[in-house]
């Protein structure tokens, strides 16, 4: 089965980064709808190391800005909720259950290059898996890096077991604020087939 043009469109081709959003919440029931989509797309040996952190009140806000490169600040601030998108570097301690066909704990205990790697390729994908999730079910989306990894680290995971990757802002953006599209590589530019 292929999705139809319009679902494509709202997944791929007329989806936009926000930046500007409009005074609309979200709810807890949408944010859990976005992580129960999400959590079904693949990850290897399903380790699932992605840990999210759903920011959207006000006090909360505030602890996350002091992070944000300053142009950033704004659009963090205003967006209706902002998911830190962060990976578990203990993930393997949940394999024994999210992947029983092998003992895939021990492929990563005490190797903490691979836990590192995997760790951090894996979350990426899940938030990347958020972010369509989150346009799948109507809500518009504004992915970030520039913000203080360590400063976030400190505020929301002072153990050091998690660390932060990226963040996307969430909410209904106002599409008359949007700038002109910007162009894509070709497929000639950036894929081969071999």
């Amino acid at each position: 089965m292929q999705l139809d043009d319009r679902s494509l469109d709202l997944m791929f081709r007329a989806a936009r980064t926000h930046i500007v959003w409009l005074d609309k919440p979200v709810s807890d029931a949408q944010l859990q709808q976005i992580y129960d989509l999400m959590k079904w797309a693949p990850t290897s040996a399903n380790c699932c190391p992605a840990r999210i952190v759903f920011v959207r009140s006000a006090a909360t806000k505030q602890r996350l800005l002091p992070a944000m490169a300053p142009g950033n600040v704004e659009k963090t601030r205003t967006a209706p909720v902002t998911a830190i998108i962060a990976y578990d570097l203990e993930f393997y301690e949940k394999l024994p259950v999210l992947y029983p066909p092998a003992d895939a704990r021990s492929w990563f205990a005490g190797n903490q290059p691979l836990i590192d790697t995997t760790a951090f390729r894996n979350g990426t994908l899940q938030g990347a898996y958020l972010l369509l999730a989150a346009r799948a079910l109507g809500l518009d989306a504004g992915p970030m890096s520039g913000f203080d990894n360590a400063k976030v680290d400190k505020e929301f995971f002072p153990d050091g077991k998690v660390k932060s990757n990226f963040l996307i802002n969430l909410g209904y953006g106002d599409g008359a604020k949007l700038f002109p599209r910007s162009p894509r590589l070709s497929f000639a530019e950036a894929a081969q087939i071999l």
